[in-house]
């Protein structure tokens, strides 16, 4: 099954994640972050799935959650409030996504990605 990347084309980390990719010769289709975020029901699935805790799918670095003042926010947040942020901004969203629908990986980590993604 091929395999879903959500990314930013600006994205440093994303033309990184992309380039790995591309060079292990891995099928997959990627779709732009921002422009098609995805559903609060895709988030909860790729939270679910990622075993991850759901903080860990913010981009903490970025100017929209600095702007939000999410960083108070998100400590005492419920996974319903932290899904509806996500699911609100594509820009919020710690990228890229890849999955193949039951495998997650969040962000780009070589060694990571060589686990997950190759064996």
């Amino acid at each position: 099954m091929p395999l879903t990347m959500y990314a930013y084309p600006k994205c440093g980390t994303c033309r990184k994640a992309k380039k790995w990719m591309e060079e292990k010769q891995l099928e997959f289709e990627e779709i732009h972050i921002v422009d098609n975020p995805p559903s609060k029901e895709e988030l909860k699935n790729l939270h679910e799935k990622s075993r991850l805790e759901l903080r860990k799918f913010f981009n903490t670095s970025g100017k929209k959650y600095r702007e939000l003042g999410l960083k108070d926010k998100v400590k005492n947040a419920s996974d319903e409030e932290l899904l509806d942020w996500l699911a609100s901004d594509g820009m919020l969203i710690k990228r890229p996504i890849v999955t193949d629908g039951n495998k997650v990986t969040v962000g780009f980590k070589e060694a990571e990605f060589e686990e997950t993604w190759t064996k």
